[in-house]
């Protein structure tokens, strides 16, 4: 599936993903409602299902609180591309399954350009420039994680002894 691309700098925190006083809430549509209130207020409102975030470097910095990536999901954003990722964000997104790719070539993608991602590939298709990037596959482990919808559902999954 094709998605627009929402671009941000480098050093994007989990404060700037969901702001602070929304922690007290845990359902993922509830808090993608004030996603990136602080830095792109008219984001919350446009953004579609399918579409993707692409970042700099250190995306997720800061807090260590799953309601960033929550937000994130709950919005209907497909997948986070950066540059880096901050160790606690990458391992939050994949627990609830958000997946995530590190893309050194982040900065030919345009804001608005339509991308789509090969996830077991590891290749980013910009369908507005033609051109195509090389990203780390997930590995097989993770992507089983994302597949199923996150740690809890794959577990599940394990314990039940049906393959996500």
């Amino acid at each position: 599936m094709a998605g627009r691309a929402w671009k941000f700098k480098d050093d994007i925190d989990t404060d700037a993903i969901i702001p602070g006083r929304y922690l007290v809430m845990n359902d993922p549509q509830e808090l993608a409602a004030h996603l990136f209130e602080g830095v792109r207020p008219e984001m919350a409102g446009a953004v579609k299902e399918g579409d993707y975030v692409v970042a700099g470097e250190n995306f997720g910095c800061g807090s260590s609180r799953e309601h960033a990536p929550l937000a994130l999901k709950g919005a209907g954003i497909s997948a986070v591309l950066a540059k880096s990722f901050a160790r606690i964000f990458f391992r939050n997104a994949i627990n609830i399954g958000l997946p995530l790719f590190i893309c050194p070539d982040v900065d030919r993608i345009e804001e608005g350009a339509y991308i789509e991602i090969d996830m077991a590939g590891g290749v980013i298709k910009n369908i507005t420039r033609n051109e195509s990037y090389k990203t780390t596959p997930l590995p097989d482990f993770l992507r089983e994680i994302v597949n199923a919808g996150g740690l809890v559902e794959y577990t599940r999954l394990q314990v039940s002894g049906v393959r996500a």
